[in-house]
């Protein structure tokens, strides 16, 4: 959603970036690209004002903090490794007036994970996360309303031998079944 944000208008969540930038083009500095829970459908993009109007300033400057700090640190493990790390999705909520980490944190259910040794700016990269499974539920036809359909067991196989192959080029260990 980004880049055709960003092919639209020059922009991705509010933040304008430079004119020129190609598909999958690293950019110099992370960027905060907070998005909200909706009760229907995928998260919604917001710009960082929204946010604070959602849950206060410093919550919000509290969670972008954190984000890029865990995010750089990422990036930083998975390059070492021959990942790179596009983008990712860091899920925050309060308990008992504190802000919390509550969910998946840089997976390939959460982040894009791209080969760093097949990395080339200008087009698609090959997945090693989710979009294998995206991919096939966009060709196929699928709406997005439940019931999901059926997978195909080889698309099945292609996800999770992604997810396991992930997991082992990070942490130098075979996933077990």
């Amino acid at each position: 959603s980004g880049w055709k944000d960003y092919q639209r208008t020059g922009k991705v969540c509010g933040h304008p970036l430079p004119a020129g930038l190609r598909q999958c083009q690293e950019l110099k500095e992370p960027l905060f690209t907070p998005a909200t829970k909706v009760t229907v459908g995928h998260d919604m993009n917001i710009d960082f004002d929204q946010m604070v109007k959602l849950v206060g300033k410093k919550t919000a400057d509290d969670a972008r903090r954190l984000t890029l700090t865990l995010y750089k640190r990422g990036v930083m493990f998975a390059k070492a490794r021959g990942i790179l790390i596009a983008d990712t999705k860091f899920e925050f909520g309060m308990h008992k007036g504190k802000l919390m980490l509550i969910d998946e944190v840089l997976t390939p259910d959460s982040s894009r994970f791209w080969p760093k040794e097949t990395y080339k700016v200008g087009q698609d990269q090959p997945s090693l996360y989710k979009q294998i499974l995206r991919n096939w539920l966009s060709q196929s036809g699928g709406d997005q309303t439940p019931p999901g359909p059926t997978l195909p067991p080889d698309i099945i196989a292609k996800t999770s031998k992604a997810y396991k192959d992930v997991f082992k080029q990070l942490t130098g260990r075979a996933l077990k079944k």
